[in-house]
């Protein structure tokens, strides 16, 4: 139907007709080759904004956290994250199939680091005994914590308790844009925290496709032989990182509307605004799947992320229009209940 408002993920969003001219006008070059202009111009440019020595451009998020862990927690080593964190619940376990690690969890409501139970996990090397803590994960923003944002303090807290005790801190920063709008908090603040991170570009910022990973030289050297040897290993892959470009140029300042979008469906489902901090909200139903069926028979797609929770999220291709209609719609099933 053409008044379809789809809510499910802001990876829906279809690139702009102007992000398409810049795709098409693209220089591009051999990547697997280290030849593509494009390409490298974003890798460069993407360092730079987060204050680390290099990127490496990659077709997916999950691919870049995968090639962010390894680099920093050897196989037969652990990674410690929050329990929800997308690389626990929704990477199908790649870290164990292809880094051969183990995961520890912590647990919290919002996804937000706890220094105290990081502390209790941690596990330094005692010999061949125990399972070393080589890394902490943290996620900015944190998709099954409704897109909540963890605060500069508490990063910067981490980040100075895992330099004392010699353990890296990866940051899955898939979302680290809206984090940044919702904040103020600059980019290279966020990436002076982290040894590694793993950026996306084809969610709110509206590409189609691509994510980085940003770290050091020598880091990023390596991850460039792992992505080939995992099928990563792309041609003329500038026609994809010159969306990437554009939205950086275009699509960051503009995620503000997006929260705002949010704001509007969190007051209308009954969800206190002030909770949701960027472009996720998270309802509590009895019934998710009945609910996100009678969503769909009135034209608004959202999605079922457990038996008694509903996600809703805004992005580029939803208007203010949009977001009022479908707020209308879910105000009334609220209601229904």
């Amino acid at each position: 139907m053409s008044d379809l408002v789809d809510l499910r993920s802001d990876t829906l969003t279809q690139p702009t007709g102007a992000m398409r001219r810049a795709m098409a006008d693209a220089p591009v070059g051999d990547d697997v080759y280290g030849e593509d202009p494009t390409v490298l111009e974003l890798q460069e440019r993407v360092a730079e904004l987060f204050g680390h020595e290099a990127a490496l451009f990659t077709p997916t998020g999950s691919m870049a956290n995968v090639l962010a862990v390894r680099s920093v927690v050897a196989p037969g080593q652990e990674v410690l994250c929050e329990s929800s964190a997308h690389i626990a619940r929704a990477e199908l376990g790649a870290h164990a199939v292809y880094n051969q690690v183990t995961m520890r969890t912590w647990t919290h409501p919002r996804g937000q680091v706890d220094l105290d139970a990081v502390r209790h996990l941690h596990a330094p090397d005692m010999g061949p005994f125990f399972v070393p803590t080589a890394a902490v994960s943290v996620e900015n923003t944190h998709n099954f914590a409704g897109g909540a944002v963890t605060g500069i303090d508490d990063l910067r807290a981490l980040r100075g308790w895992a330099d004392e005790v010699g353990c890296a801190v990866h940051l899955d920063g898939a979302r680290i844009w809206n984090a940044h709008v919702a904040t103020g908090t600059s980019l290279r603040d966020y990436g002076t925290i982290a040894d590694v991170l793993a950026v996306c570009l084809s969610k709110g910022l509206g590409a189609p496709v691509g994510s980085l990973l940003v770290g050091s030289t020598e880091a990023m050297t390596e991850a460039r032989v792992w992505r080939k040897r995992m099928g990563g290993g792309m041609r003329q892959v500038g026609v994809l990182a010159a969306a990437g470009l554009y939205a950086l140029d275009r699509h960051v300042e503009r995620l503000a509307t997006d929260h705002a979008h949010a704001r509007l469906l969190a007051k209308a489902c009954g969800v206190d605004p002030t909770t949701v901090d960027t472009n996720i909200v998270v309802l509590e139903h009895h019934d998710a799947l009945g609910f996100v069926d009678a969503a769909a028979r009135e034209g608004v797609r959202v999605s079922a992320v457990g038996p008694r929770t509903v996600r809703l999220v805004t992005h580029l291709g939803v208007d203010e229009a949009g977001a009022r209609r479908a707020a209308t719609v879910l105000a009334r099933l609220v209601e229904a209940v």
